[in-house]
């Protein structure tokens, strides 16, 4: 009787798959983006909170059984913050409006590895991988190495598979071909990408099915050659 009061007190609602009440949770959370609404619903932001780290340590197991590299991280050292770093933004809200975990090894949300991404926000949802945001040094390689293996490299981007899942790369694009490569280059906007990441945008709806989590696994499984090849580069640069 209590933890039924409890959940409804919080607006817990047990009939409703857990992603279709993040979702209404972040809903509320976009039209509320303030601290004392926020505390108002910690508890329910707790709950679902827990729920999804369940969700991603599926992933995480799921995920392991065709890229063992990522068995035995734990998902909580993939979940990202909730609370926006405010110091030097404009944007004064306090509270990301999104649930979002990256699921890579070597130290899984901080890794420079590349990984799995999933990403829940009302009417903005995917699941993505690849390298984001690399630093320069590690960009300038992963550059030239793509460069020196390109026909692996587009070979892998035009899988038919994998095309109808990841249509194109993410990310920022220079206007101009890096230094040091040819202006007529075949496939310069390739090398034009400062991140080497692909994104596969799903309806809200998609996370409410009850194979989601299959679905899921599924796109993650068709990333596994992108991730190795961009990872061959990664760990070199690491050492």
């Amino acid at each position: 009787m209590f933890f039924d009061k409890y959940l409804q007190d919080n607006k817990i609602v047990t009939d409703m798959n857990t992603n279709a009440q993040i979702i209404q949770f972040l809903k509320e959370l976009s039209q509320h983006n303030n601290r004392e609404w926020f505390q108002e619903n910690k508890a329910r932001y707790d709950v679902l909170r827990n729920a999804f780290i369940d969700e991603v340590q599926q992933l995480i197991n799921r995920i392991a059984l065709f890229d063992p590299e990522i068995a035995g991280l734990e998902a909580k050292d993939c979940l990202f913050r909730i609370y926006r770093d405010i110091r030097f933004s404009p944007d004064k809200t306090p509270y990301k409006t999104h649930f979002a975990a990256y699921i890579a090894s070597c130290g899984g949300r901080g890794s420079e590895r590349g990984g799995y991404y999933i990403h829940l926000e009302p009417g903005n949802c995917l699941l993505s991988g690849g390298v984001w945001c690399p630093p320069p040094a590690l960009l300038k390689k992963l550059r030239q190495d793509i460069y020196d293996h390109i026909e692996e490299f587009v070979g892998i981007l035009e899988e038919p598979s994998f095309k109808a899942m990841y249509p194109v790369m993410e990310g920022e694009v220079l206007k101009r071909m890096p230094v040091g490569y040819p202006s007529d280059f075949k496939y310069g906007e390739i090398l034009r990408h400062k991140d080497f990441s692909v994104a596969s945008y799903k309806p809200d709806e998609f996370f409410f099915a009850p194979d989601w989590l299959d679905q899921s696994v599924a796109c993650f499984e068709k990333l596994q050659p992108f991730n190795r090849f961009l990872n061959y580069t990664v760990d070199e640069y690491l050492g």
